[in-house]
């Protein structure tokens, strides 16, 4: 089969594996884009002169990464490092986690250096979801067994009370 990829936001994007297809990873790709919308309204508000407007999408952005990565650290993430071939890229993706957290929770978008940071971080953030999306999530396919796979959606919703069973 040959491979298909598509634009996004100048990444290329996969579409030919059919990771797509699974519930957690399509819930995992929605709070990306949830995310990503949000901090592309925040780097424009201050420009309409929105600062607060733009302070409260930060917040709702930290507040959508936050139950992303608590769902995807202690599931997807927690079943493949289990494997050494992950571990490392698991490492990092935690980090960048760590980091962009850390950048939230103290950036005001009031004063131009810290604005200037968070447009760095959204520029790192589309970075890490291809990661993620076009590394991680595919390889999962083949990396998971039917176990992992409900240990890390039984994560995810536990991350996510609100969304039920």
């Amino acid at each position: 089969m040959a491979h298909r990829l598509l634009s996004k936001g100048g990444f290329r994007v996969c579409h030919y594996c059919g990771c797509r297809e699974i519930s957690l990873i399509k819930d995992l790709i929605v709070e990306h884009e949830t995310a990503t919308d949000l901090a592309g309204s925040a780097v424009r508000a201050p420009a309409r002169g929105e600062t607060a407007a733009a302070q409260g999408l930060l917040r709702g952005m930290a507040e959508v990464l936050r139950a992303h990565w608590r769902g995807e650290e202690n599931g997807l993430f927690a079943v493949m490092r289990q494997d050494a071939e992950y571990a490392a890229y698991i490492a990092n993706l935690e980090r960048e986690h760590r980091e962009l957290d850390q950048l939230l929770a103290a950036a005001d978008l009031g004063d131009p250096d810290d604005r200037r940071r968070f447009l760095d971080a959204v520029d790192e953030l589309y970075r890490h979801i291809a990661k993620e999306e076009d590394g991680l999530f595919p390889a999962a396919l083949t990396a998971l067994t039917g176990d992992d796979w409900n240990r890390a959606v039984a994560a995810w919703r536990e991350a996510h009370p609100e969304a039920g069973e």
